[in-house]
């Protein structure tokens, strides 16, 4: 009796796609534990790949016409500029956050804001059509999105065909991880299913012309699910921000071969869906009826567009003997070295005193022009005085106490006084050439400096 050939198995890192011959504990590539999932070996077919991408011939860069990218709106303005302008005929765009955030909502908004005036094609793979079109109702947007065309289906090669057939200039796969090819055997979300699912589906937007949104799930620690492959082949990576207890959700980009990475949409979750909010600055400022100790204003820049957000402090007496440093919304790290030139150049010293920090409106600020506002928000807190009302600033902080310039100062200046600030508190490098209206600018060199001008301007 003839012997069956047994199957050949390896073991798929399902956080980084990474393959080895046997189970370890742990990812030799990501350093991950308990990820690597056995998966039997697939025989290559020899048509798989034929139509992959056709050869062309060598043309020198001299040679070659440079164009502007044309570009299509989505009909939702905060996801336009995250985008960089809207839509790129033939661009494949992945898009993720934690469930309930809002992604479905938001694409089928967009979708159904497209299909007004050119076709499109909405793949569900988690919902049915009479769930869709429920949701469609109560956000109401039948009326207007009545030639959107709805599929409901998770099989790659049928999807391939309707998109073949259809034509649509726009088309959204909800979610990549429900998608899975006839040609491989693995179940759906497997990391060689995402990973195929995703070639052939930027093989067909690249071919077709048809632009294609994906939805990615998350993982606990918030990144995407799958391989980190799944970022490198699509065009723009877009992340759902927010807290689902809260109605204001932001929508950051990550990657964008076609515009400005960092950009920031702002949105609010009402009864009849995402709404773009026009001035965001007031989402991340509080409402003091009177000034309060503890609070700076600081001028951030999210891509293009300057934002003014709050940062609070709250310095409090340490009852244990190692005191505490918190930080909500800025690096923790940043606070410790912060603090640390805080006592070594201006005499400031809190290391018996627990220290809190709090960036309002849930926002998050990596940039290192929060550290002038983050100092002065502690001194204010420890001295239990509030600062010059009208009082904005924006600036980097070095170890050795001096305060380094931050980028698009001019930006951030007009975007303080077109809200009503008075005063500025900025790096000398960034100090205008000329002055602008309603706004005093007070530039210092130093940190010390920086709290002697404060303490002046009370």
């Amino acid at each position: 009796m003839a012997k069956v050939a047994k199957a050949k198995t390896f073991y798929v890192c399902s956080e980084c796609g990474a393959q080895s011959p046997k189970w370890t504990g742990q990812c030799a590539a990501c350093h991950a534990w308990n990820t690597l999932t056995e998966a039997v070996a697939e025989t290559p077919s020899a048509h798989r790949f034929q139509a992959l991408a056709k050869s062309a011939p060598v043309r020198k860069l001299a040679e070659i016409e440079a164009a502007d990218v044309p570009r299509f709106t989505t009909g939702v303005g905060e996801f336009d500029r995250v985008l960089g302008g809207g839509l790129v005929p033939g661009g494949v765009v992945l898009i993720g956050g934690d469930p309930g955030i809002g992604k479905s909502t938001l694409l089928l908004q967009s979708l159904a804001e497209i299909a007004r005036e050119r076709p499109a094609l909405y793949v569900s793979g988690e919902e049915s059509g009479a769930q869709i079109a429920l949701r469609a109702q109560r956000l109401r947007l039948i009326s207007g999105a009545g030639d959107l065309g709805l599929l409901a289906e998770i099989q790659l090669e049928k999807i391939q065909a309707t998109i073949d057939e259809q034509r649509p200039e726009v088309a959204v796969i909800d979610s990549i991880q429900t998608i899975y090819s006839e040609a491989l055997t693995f179940a759906p979300g497997s990391v060689a299913q995402v990973r195929e699912c995703a070639a052939q589906l930027t093989r067909i937007a690249k071919q077709t012309g048809t632009a294609i949104i994906m939805v990615g799930h998350v993982t606990k620690e918030g990144s995407l699910a799958g391989p980190r492959v799944l970022e490198h082949i699509v065009d723009t990576v877009l992340y759902f921000e927010g807290d689902t207890h809260s109605s204001f959700r932001l929508v950051r980009a990550f990657k964008n071969r076609f515009g400005a990475v960092n950009e920031l949409g702002v949105f609010a979750m009402t009864e009849k869906g995402l709404r773009g909010v026009a001035n965001p600055s007031s989402l991340f400022l509080s409402q003091h009826e009177q000034s309060v100790a503890g609070s700076c204003v600081l001028v951030t820049q999210e891509g293009s567009r300057p934002l003014l957000v709050e940062v609070q402090a709250l310095v409090d007496t340490a009852h244990v003997p190692n005191p505490r440093r918190l930080a909500v919304g800025l690096e923790q790290n940043r606070l410790a070295l912060l603090l640390a030139v805080l006592h070594r150049h201006a005499g400031i010293a809190c290391f018996d005193q627990d220290v809190f920090l709090n960036a309002v409106g849930g926002v998050k600020i990596t940039e290192p022009a929060a550290d002038l506002a983050v100092l002065l928000a502690i001194h204010s807190s420890m001295r239990n005085k509030p600062l010059p009302k009208g009082l904005v600033t924006f600036g980097e902080v070095g170890l050795a106490g001096e305060i380094h310039p931050s980028p698009r100062g001019q930006d951030r200046l007009k975007e303080a006084a077109k809200l009503g600030f008075s005063v500025a508190l900025i790096p000398k490098a960034n100090a205008p050439k000329q002055a602008i209206d309603g706004l005093k600018v007070v530039a210092v060199d130093r940190i010390e400096e920086a709290i002697d001008r404060v303490r002046d301007l009370e």
